[in-house]
């Protein structure tokens, strides 16, 4: 509910703006108020008007120029009256003794005698306590409304939420209860222009958010957009950044629409700005109806299955209402992590909680063998490009990314199952580094694997990095501009295809619904993202300018790439029935990459050959020291 409390705060948010001004004519009355106090202190009621001299008018419209000048010299008027403390009253103080020591001087130079000396000497005081009991007073009231609007001590915020349509009206019905002040609304609707909703002015289009008069007060923007296409949001929060105050929104229609029952009305419940809000690309449409016929009824089984795509697999996977999920983790946390979330979303759905690696073949057979899934998607793999590079972790890389692939991709073919979606990545193109080179070789496991085993559909999907995943750019940038900066980046020119979590899921499932064994499915991703982009607009979105949160270059990592690739250049394309997927016929040499498992399977120990059996085994592995 709108208490008084919040229209108080309003009006006064509304003159915010104009705080220095408005300090000033204040200033200036209570000066003017106090010579006639101080005058009524000297003379009396009968006589502290008659009493006074005819020019006495002019003596105090000096007084009051001296006092002005005063202030602004002092910087008195940029003083936040709701912070008042001892530095404030100090620094009026000194004003007062300054101007009033002024007007003394020249009212005695001047030899203005029937001024009274008593109210010269007097004045500075009287005019001191007025500037601060009004000081005090704004504070207090201030600090009230606070406490009515908020329910505690905490800072009052203050939005300008950008959207005028229903879900503004939605949000603006519930966030008052949270302690919000919206102080008005934009919206590029010329028929909302001045128009009043729920009670608060429409400023005027989105583009006026940048007018230092139209933000006034506010402390936050939210852009209340959920239904507006991803290129319009992304309009928005560009044009919202420049604008120094930290940018909220509100659910995207996605998380209205997929959130637990409990959550799907809150659209109240601003967050963060998240990084599909920032690649402002339009989804993916899917073929939902070849997906459901896929997995409706289904036993599923996720490896990696607590991992960034896998946990989102897990998530896009129950919406199709399989027969049972099982989940296959080594981290026992992740494990329950996604347990937890799944159970909380799809109370009905029946799980199945396995820990377990990928590199076990044995409990890889039992585990199948026991649940029989007839869908497979095989997440599991270590994806950090610097820490597979160390000589000591490739041996592990490829047991885990390429020897796992074939375990899990056998005990599949083993026990019937139907469909088996590697997760591929786009650093297998033209590798420069283990991580990619083994992620390739997984590659040529599956081709192998759909020449060896009709009877399982074996496909590969690849797509670039994915906006948010654990040990990306984007968690390790707001952790670092929470800590004040700096952002590092590797590189000024370092550009990579981005796409969403959701987007990656929805990505695998389709390939799943459509891929023909041996395929790897290829998503157009669109242009691809300059990382210092992605940087500064963090930064911005945070509430922070350029300036104060540096960037600093690091440097390329061991392995690394400037520019990722998502077809190698002998690969051919087809085109798919799904828009933006295409996919790629791969020439591939089964025998190599057998040899190479022959090989991982051997070796017990940490090996440093590895990197040359992954080199013979994928001859397009070029590292990048």
């Amino acid at each position: 509910m709108i208490t008084i409390w919040h229209r108080l705060d309003r009006f006064l948010a509304r003159l915010r703006p104009h705080r220095e001004p408005l300090s000033l004519l204040i200033d200036g009355t209570v000066v003017a108020l106090a010579w006639n106090a101080t005058y009524l202190f000297r003379l009396g009621f009968e006589r502290w008007i008659s009493a006074r001299p005819g020019y006495d008018g002019w003596v105090l419209l000096g007084i009051v120029l001296a006092y002005g000048l005063a202030f602004s010299a002092l910087r008195v008027p940029q003083g936040m009256w709701r912070f008042s403390g001892f530095g404030e009253v100090k620094r009026l103080a000194l004003a007062c003794l300054l101007a009033g020591l002024a007007s003394a001087v020249v009212v005695l130079m001047l030899q203005l005698r029937q001024v009274p000396r008593a109210v010269l000497a007097l004045h500075p005081v009287v005019a001191l306590m007025g500037l601060a009991l009004v000081r005090l007073a704004y504070r207090m009231v201030y600090e009230h409304a606070r406490a009515q609007i908020t329910g505690s001590e905490v800072e009052i915020r203050r939005a300008i939420v950008m959207g005028a349509g229903e879900a503004a009206r939605r949000l603006l019905a519930g966030i008052h209860q949270q302690g919000w002040i919206v102080l008005g609304l934009l919206d590029d609707d010329p028929s909302k222009q001045g128009a009043r909703i729920a009670g608060l002015p429409v400023l005027g289009p989105l583009a006026a958010i940048a007018d230092k008069a139209v933000r006034g007060a506010a402390t936050h923007i939210i852009v209340a957009m959920p239904a507006a296409k991803p290129s319009q949001r992304r309009r928005a929060l560009e044009l919202a950044a420049p604008s120094g105050l930290p940018v909220l929104t509100v659910p995207s229609a996605d998380e209205l629409r997929e959130g637990p029952e409990s959550q799907k009305s809150a659209i109240e419940r601003v967050r963060d700005i998240e990084p599909e809000d920032l690649l402002g690309r339009e989804p993916v449409q899917l073929d939902e109806a070849g997906i459901a016929e896929v997995l409706k009824g289904k036993t599923v089984l996720i490896t990696g299955a607590g991992g960034s795509i896998g946990s989102e697999l897990c998530r896009q996977v129950a919406r199709f209402q399989p027969a049972r999920i099982v989940l296959y983790e080594l981290s026992e946390y992740n494990l329950y992590t996604i347990e937890q979330d799944l159970g909380e979303r799809f109370p009905s759905l029946p799980l199945v909680r396995v820990i377990g690696d990928v590199k076990d073949l044995a409990h890889l057979r039992h585990t199948f063998g026991q649940w029989r899934p007839q869908v497979v998607f095989h997440a599991a793999a270590f994806k950090h490009v610097p820490l597979m590079e160390e000589d000591h972790n490739a041996l592990a890389a490829l047991r885990n990314n390429t020897l796992g692939t074939y375990h899990a991709a056998l005990a599949a073919a083993e026990t019937g199952a139907e469909r088996f979606v590697l997760i591929s990545t786009d650093k297998a193109v033209n590798p420069t580094n283990v991580m990619g080179a083994t992620k390739r070789a997984a590659e040529m496991v599956v081709s192998a694997m759909a020449a060896e085993r009709p009877g399982t559909r074996f496909m590969a999907v690849r797509f670039g990095n994915v906006l948010g995943s654990s040990g990306s750019v984007i968690p390790k940038f707001k952790e670092q501009i929470a800590r004040g900066g700096p952002v590092t980046v590797t590189h000024p020119d370092i550009i990579r295809y981005f796409m969403t979590i959701p987007e990656a899921a929805r990505l695998v499932l389709q390939a799943a619904a459509i891929g023909e064994s041996g395929q790897v499915l290829v998503l157009d991703m669109g242009e691809p993202v300059r990382i210092v982009d992605l940087a500064r607009d963090l930064i911005r979105l945070s509430g922070h300018a350029v300036e104060e949160i540096p960037i600093v270059f690091s440097g390329l990592r061991p392995g690394e790439k400037l520019f990722e690739e998502l077809l190698a250049d002998a690969d051919d394309t087809l085109p798919t029935p799904v828009a933006r997927l295409r996919v790629a016929r791969l020439k591939d040499r089964p025998e190599a990459v057998l040899d190479l498992l022959h090989w991982a399977m051997r070796v017990t120990a940490s090996d440093e050959t590895a990197c040359l059996q992954l080199a013979r085994a994928v001859p397009e592995f070029r590292r990048k020291d």
